[in-house]
């Protein structure tokens, strides 16, 4: 298990210094930012991916909102590769990334509590006043795509709160915080939630992009874990965990 304490002490190392140079035990490590929706997909493409190259220690994933995490590596933080759940908050970054490429895709459900009778059957039924309904914040990914869902369908209601990634949202749905929250397909996979497929989700599609920063400290072994990720193996585990396919941007 990847602890929160070891993601915190990476997220540290690379927003003080980068993480560069040879591990311990001699192996090559490489740092990964990724959106919080790619959580489980990227561990188990880390374990993959190290079984296939054990002289290259993946390190813990640095997951959480793509906004939080690029404001990070604007602050001054060297990963290795990012990647974001959607291309315009990869944009703010492009220019200092290598060979970036779109390699999964992603759309919105809506989650409801578990074994709860919802009275939610398709977006409109969220304008309900007597229902709290969470949403991510409208500057993450998961909040702008959710907004721009909300906006074609002409549904327009106050939040009970606005979130900084989709793992948040998903939390307060599966622990009854709230009546419902729009996240994506991928996080519901496997969760004990109910699901409610959205009309029109297919119209707004997050178009997720990988790349390795040209400042990596590790670029080799970076570009390595991207193709990894983009190859046969690493598409089957993205579909496994409910993303589309993706396409070299």
């Amino acid at each position: 298990m990847r602890h929160l304490a070891a993601v915190t002490a990476i997220a540290s190392c690379v927003l003080l210094a980068g993480c560069g140079g040879s591990a311990e035990d001699g192996r090559t490590p490489v740092t990964v930012f990724a959106a919080a929706s790619l959580q489980g997909a990227f561990e188990e493409i880390a374990a993959d991916f190290e079984a296939e190259h054990p002289d290259v220690d993946i390190r813990p994933i640095v997951t959480d909102g793509s906004n939080v995490l690029i404001t990070q590596i604007e602050e001054g933080a060297i990963p290795d590769v990012v990647a974001t759940a959607n291309e315009q908050t990869f944009d703010r970054i492009t220019d200092d990334v290598s060979d970036a490429r779109i390699f999964a895709t992603n759309t919105l459900v809506i989650a409801t509590p578990p074994d709860a009778e919802s009275a939610v059957a398709d977006l409109a039924d969220l304008a309900d006043p007597e229902l709290d309904v969470v949403l991510c914040a409208p500057e993450v990914p998961c909040g702008a795509a959710s907004r721009a869902l909300l906006d074609s369908a002409g549904v327009e209601f106050t939040p009970a709160s606005e979130e900084q990634n989709v793992t948040a949202v998903l939390t307060k749905v599966e622990t009854r915080v709230a009546d419902a929250g729009l996240v994506y397909r991928t996080d519901v996979v496997g969760r004990d939630v109910g699901v409610v497929d959205v009309t029109g989700a297919d119209e707004v599609v997050n178009r997720y992009p990988i790349g390795v920063l040209d400042a990596a400290p590790e670029p080799d072994a970076a570009a390595q874990f991207v193709d990894y990720v983009t190859g046969d193996t690493g598409r089957a585990v993205l579909e496994a965990h409910g993303f589309g396919a993706g396409s070299t941007r």
